[in-house]
């Protein structure tokens, strides 16, 4: 099942509502640099989720998450291009569809780069620092601060951050449809909240690098 057409996108669907809750919790977490307090609660958070066995399971899923769902984009991408062959002769623009649910993989791609980005800047030196299950820890707030103010960083950060808003603008409501979800009114529902989570989150992501570049947060 999880080989056919259907099946990948099943796949791609339930990875995707996956790391949209990951996503939740993640902006929940980071938006504690704005408390301002020079990164005490921001910190005493970071260590309660990495202090915890339970979460270092999880995210061992998180990152299988993240695996399974580029190798099945990728994979999907490649094969619809495929299938499509010879382009067609006259291109319908967003009558047919919207540019960025032709653009998934150009938008994974970019999102790829920004995780291994992200992955590099803080999720490998604090796990290589603080061992992994217990250990010493690194004050991710001060590696925070050290690392946004790097204008080209910040720059890459808030492109990562444009290209995730577009993501999740169609992966949002494509991962209910895709799941059975076809009642016109739940639809609408769904587009509506996935419209508003498409710009909120990505924006409040944004916005941790250039408070810190501009000096809001200190």
């Amino acid at each position: 099942m999880l080989t056919s057409p259907v099946g990948k996108k099943w796949v791609m669907a339930l990875t995707g509502l996956f790391l949209i809750t990951f996503l939740m919790v993640h902006v929940g977490l980071n938006a504690c640099i704005w408390a301002d307090d020079g990164g005490i609660m921001f910190n005493a958070a970071a260590h309660f989720m990495g202090s915890m066995v339970v979460i270092r399971i999880i995210e061992i899923g998180l990152i299988l998450g993240f695996v399974i769902h580029i190798i099945q984009g990728l994979v999907l991408e490649f094969q619809n291009r495929r299938k499509r062959g010879v382009a067609y002769k006259m291109s319908l623009g967003s009558r047919g569809s919207k540019w960025y649910s032709r653009s998934m993989g150009l938008l994974g791609t970019i999102l790829l780069l920004f995780l291994i980005l992200h992955w590099v800047h803080f999720w490998i030196p604090n796990r290589s620092h603080q061992g992994w299950l217990l250990g010493e820890e690194l004050n991710l707030y001060q590696e925070m601060k050290v690392t946004f103010q790097q204008e080209w960083v910040v720059i890459v950060y808030v492109i990562g951050c444009i290209s995730l808003a577009w993501h999740l603008l169609h992966g949002f409501q494509s991962a209910f449809r895709t799941i059975g979800v076809s009642n016109k009114r739940y639809l609408a529902l769904l587009n509506a909240i996935g419209t508003g989570f498409s710009i909120i989150i990505p924006l409040a992501f944004a916005m941790m690098p250039v408070s810190f570049y501009l000096g809001w947060i200190k």
